[in-house]
């Protein structure tokens, strides 16, 4: 039988895990490993609980054209049917909105002119010729800067050029950093020297700056709502997730996925020794037939501890179900793969590891205390 793991009490086959792994790049191989397996799991509790509601698949289709898989449906319909985030009231849009102003302050925006002179070629002749150009030009503009357009249409290799070296209205990141930084270190009006890109050479001229301004509430208000709702409703969702996770680990093993990813219900399930004093008591006799010596350390366990033997087969597994991680969780799931009963097998491994004797440890030199 292959082997598998356990995550969020859902039993994953290693084939099934390694399927997955694909779909989570980047990531060191222990990371994508325990997010592929909580993405199975949840996936799988998820579905789960559909049945449980008696859903029924509707696919929709997004906007792109895309219909959704029957599964994806389902995954859909369980969240949208129990999971509910409270839209955020006036007053707490309001403190978003003045807790975060970079958020809600307008690009800054400028218009530009420039002439663009390039080399002819590559060779270095033709780099010394046009920086020649280049400065020659932004000298005759520093004395006649009402020839600006003129010289951008003799001039310039941009196909600005045509209309007077005008760029438009740009924002910040539009351009090269070179020429931007150099543009906005000028005062509106004013021309620049020659500055270097990896087109060529540039004269530029600052036209006009506006900076950003603070948008209005009543402008951003819808924007913040949707925002917060949003945000709102993926915690909701991660502590509805993680709630199903919970219920599963108590119950023991609540689902099996099988090489294929189809469900069955785990046999796995320590919930029953919890809450029925009758499945606890089945513990006892069977372990009389199985492993009597094991039976034996239970019944005197029980009556060292004044309680009965299916109080304290309840009580033991309730704190492994309490305190065990996924790790412990498949070291279990592997000690009993093989057995007709799981969850008595279980129970048994766990009562093993909590009444059998740990093994003596000898030293061979003692340490004694320097007087």
């Amino acid at each position: 039988m292959s082997r598998s793991v356990v995550v969020d009490g859902v039993e994953i086959p290693e084939a099934l895990l390694a399927e997955e792994l694909q779909n989570h790049p980047g990531l060191s191989l222990s990371e994508a490993r325990a997010a592929a397996g909580k993405a199975l799991a949840v996936k799988a509790l998820l579905l789960a609980r559909a049945a449980e509601l008696g859903l029924r698949p509707d696919p929709e289709i997004d906007e792109a054209g895309r219909e959704e898989t029957p599964e994806e449906a389902l995954l859909r319909a369980v969240m949208d049917l129990e999971v509910e985030a409270v839209s955020p009231t006036e007053a707490e849009c309001l403190r978003f909105y003045e807790s975060q102003p970079d958020r809600f302050t307008s690009a800054d925006l400028y218009e530009a002119s420039h002439i663009l002179i390039e080399p002819r070629d590559a060779r270095p002749e033709a780099e010394v010729e046009a920086k020649r150009l280049a400065g020659r030009t932004a000298k005759s503009l520093a004395g006649s800067p009402g020839t600006f357009a003129l010289l951008a249409r003799e001039l310039s290799a941009c196909p600005s050029g045509a209309v007077g070296g005008s760029l438009g209205q740009l924002r910040r990141g539009d351009l090269a950093p070179e020429v931007e930084t150099a543009l906005l270190a000028l005062e509106p009006g004013r021309i620049s020297g020659p500055v270097r890109s990896r087109f060529g050479w540039h004269i530029l001229r600052l036209d006009r700056f506006e900076p950003g301004r603070k948008l209005p509430f009543e402008a951003v208000r819808a924007t913040i709502g949707a925002y917060l709702e949003g945000r709102a409703w993926t915690a909701a969702a991660a502590r509805y997730v993680n709630q199903l996770a919970i219920t599963a680990r108590a119950e023991g093993v609540a689902i099996v996925l099988t090489r294929d990813g189809t469900r069955r219900d785990g046999a796995l399930m320590l919930g029953d020794f919890l809450a029925d004093e009758v499945a606890a008591a089945r513990v006892e006799p069977w372990l009389l037939a199985t492993d009597a010596e094991l039976a034996r350390r239970l019944i005197a366990a029980a009556a060292e501890a004044q309680s009965t033997p299916q109080q304290f087969v309840r009580n033991a597994a309730a704190s492994f179900a309490e305190q065990a991680d996924d790790e412990r969780w498949t070291q279990l799931i592997s000690a009993i793969r093989d057995a007709e009963d799981p969850a008595l097998a279980a129970v048994a491994q766990i009562l093993r590891t909590r009444l059998e004797p740990k093994a003596r440890t000898h030293t061979l030199f003692r340490r004694t205390a320097s007087k």
